[in-house]
């Protein structure tokens, strides 16, 4: 990153305060800041801080008064937390996106077919008649299986695994570890006792501007799709079983657990170590709370919370009453001793 005041103020929409000409070339945050980095300042509180910074602009609110007259360069902005957001990103895109060309060694079959601007890391594997879109970046180590297709501008992280048949939209960022098309958990029990592999034969399909998380697996369906639609941000350490479609814009917190064949609604919120059992509809706008259990269907709008989950209010009432089993337990033994003695 190198970029002048001037072309910052206007990517992010500013009114520049200060000298256009500063070279800017990272960001920090206003405390740590050192020369040549861009801050911001959101909160009045931390004012103070704005005296005593090194960096060399700030990102601030367009209609902060300052106490004390300082030299640091200032960008002055409605939204000065969404300016710096909107910088960020910027700041991602430029890092993300920096790399070009195959390195060596890597394999890449004659077969696949690839885009403008694509970049592939060292020791990667590319299959049989895979599709790479525009700009997509596939970083050291990833496998790509055959027949798999990849969107404009998705960003493959270091040892990411995607099977056979995968397909991901554009987009799409897949951090490191993430494994994309496992089989499924699927097992048949036989009379003896033993278990018989069922084969899993379907794939996974990731719409646009899906985000999974590192270490995350998303398994295949057991002959059709495991659909994760548009907008889905997955978490690090999530299991998501075969044949499972999560709606659009659905987020999903770390460590939680979905089994096979549940159908997730769009607009979800759900917490870390959440278990989901098989075969259940989680209605639209559904939000379950941390450490949950999910035994049995939501409705729309609900918010679920223990294991069983429960209505969140009903599960804080049900809470409160239990703290005071204890005490309740004592009043009970009292008034029977008092009983006995009468």
């Amino acid at each position: 990153m190198n970029f002048t005041l001037e072309q910052i103020a206007h990517l992010i929409g500013g009114k520049l305060d200060g000298s256009k000409d500063t070279k800017i070339n990272t960001i920090s945050s206003i405390e740590d800041a050192e020369e040549g980095s861009i801050s911001f300042l959101a909160n009045p509180k931390y004012e103070p801080l704005i005296y005593t910074t090194r960096a060399s602009a700030v990102i601030v609110d367009e209609n902060l008064v300052l106490n004390k007259k300082i030299t640091t360069p200032l960008i002055r902005t409605e939204d000065p937390y969404a300016a710096f957001t909107s910088l960020l990103e910027a700041y991602d895109q430029l890092l993300s996106f920096d790399k070009n060309g195959i390195e060596e060694p890597s394999f890449v079959h004659k077969t696949s077919s690839f885009g403008s601007d694509i970049y592939v890391g060292a020791f990667s594997y590319i299959g049989r008649n895979v599709k790479i879109g525009d700009q997509v970046k596939i970083y050291p180590n990833a496998y790509i299986g055959d027949d798999v297709t990849i969107g404009n501008r998705s960003i493959i992280h270091p040892g990411v695994k995607i099977y056979a048949k995968s397909m991901i939209g554009s987009h799409c960022t897949l951090q490191a570890g993430a494994v994309i098309g496992s089989d499924g958990f699927g097992y048949a029990p036989l009379d003896d006792g033993t278990y018989k592999k069922i084969p899993q034969l379907g794939n996974v399909i990731l719409e646009d501007h899906v985000d999974v998380g590192a270490n995350t697996v998303i398994d295949c369906a057991t002959f059709n799709t495991t659909l994760i639609k548009k907008g889905v941000k997955l978490d690090n350490l999530i299991q998501i079983g075969h044949n499972t479609i999560i709606g659009e814009n659905t987020v999903i917190a770390a460590q939680t657990g979905v089994a096979g064949s549940v159908n997730i609604a769009e607009n979800c919120k759900i917490g870390g170590q959440v278990g989901i059992a098989g075969h259940l509809k989680i209605a639209a706008k559904t939000q379950i709370q941390a450490q949950s259990g999910v035994s049995k269907n939501t409705k729309l709008g609900q918010t679920v919370y223990g294991t069983p989950a429960i209505e969140f209010n009903n599960y804080l009432r049900s809470y409160t009453i239990y703290k005071k089993l204890p005490d309740i337990m004592k009043q009970i033994e009292t008034i029977e001793e008092k009983l006995l003695n009468l």
